[in-house]
C-alpha cells in the first residue's frame, strides 16, 4: 500500500511541476531529500549499534530480568498475552525507559526488537496481536519524564518552562492510548480470530 502512496506522491509532484515549470525545483527537491535520507540512515547506525549493545550486555548480565520482575505487576496487566519471562518483556521495558528519558533515537531499535520478539509469538504473522497494539500505543504516546535533547537544544533555558506540561500531557496520552487499545481490543470487529475458533 505505501508503495502506491510514495509512487503517487511522485506522480503528482511530476505532474504538477510539469504544468508549473517547476520541474527543476522538483529534481533538485528530490536529490537533497535523497542525500537527507542517507545521512539519516548513517546517522542512525552508531545510535543502533550501541544501543543493541547495551542490550545484548543487559540480557547476558541478568538486568533486563531484574528490571522485568520490579515491573511485573504492570506488564501483566499490560500485555497478559505475554510471558512473564519472554525476552520481548525486557525489550519493551527498555524501550519505555529510553522513552521516559527523551532518548527517541536510543528506543527505536529496542522497539524493533520487542515487535520482533512479540512477532515470534504470534499465531497469526500476518495479523498484529493484542501485545503488539498496545506496545505500539505505549511506544508512540510514551510519557516524557526528561525532555528530549533537541526541545533542549531549540528552545535552551526556556525548555524548562514546558516541563511539567510535557509530562502531564504526555501522561495523558499515554493513559489514552491505553485506554483505547483496551477498549477497541474488546470489540468483536477487532478480535483475532484464532484457527480454532474458526472450526
Amino acid at each position: 500500500m505505501l508503495n502506491y502512496i510514495w509512487f503517487g506522491l511522485i506522480f503528482i509532484s511530476v505532474v504538477v511541476g510539469t504544468i508549473t515549470g517547476r520541474i527543476d525545483q522538483v529534481t533538485e527537491a528530490a536529490i537533497s531529500m535523497s542525500k537527507t535520507a542517507v545521512e539519516i540512515a548513517i546517522g542512525l547506525i552508531g545510535i543502533m549499534a550501541l544501543w543493541l549493545g547495551i542490550m545484548k550486555i543487559a540480557e547476558e548480565s541478568g538486568l533486563i530480568n531484574i528490571i522485568a520482575r520490579l515491573i511485573r505487576p504492570i506488564t501483566i496487566r499490560l500485555f497478559p498475552d505475554v510471558p512473564s519471562d519472554h525476552p520481548a518483556i525486557g525489550s519493551i521495558v527498555l524501550n519505555m525507559a529510553a522513552n521516559m528519558l527523551g532518548l527517541g533515537n536510543a528506543a527505536t531499535p529496542l522497539g524493533l526488537k520487542a515487535m520482533k520478539e512479540l512477532q515470534s509469538i504470534n499465531e497469526q504473522k500476518d495479523t498484529a496481536t493484542d501485545a503488539m497494539c498496545t506496545f505500539l500505543a505505549i511506544n508512540t504516546s510514551s510519557v516524557q519524564i526528561i525532555l528530549p535533547a533537541t526541545v533542549v537544544g531549540l528552545m535552551g533555558a526556556s525548555s524548562s518552562q514546558i516541563f511539567i506540561t510535557t509530562i502531564f500531557a504526555t501522561t495523558m496520552s499515554t493513559i489514552a492510548a491505553i485506554t483505547s487499545v483496551k477498549f477497541l481490543s474488546r470489540l468483536n470487529r477487532f478480535k483475532i480470530k484464532h484457527d480454532k475458533d474458526l472450526k
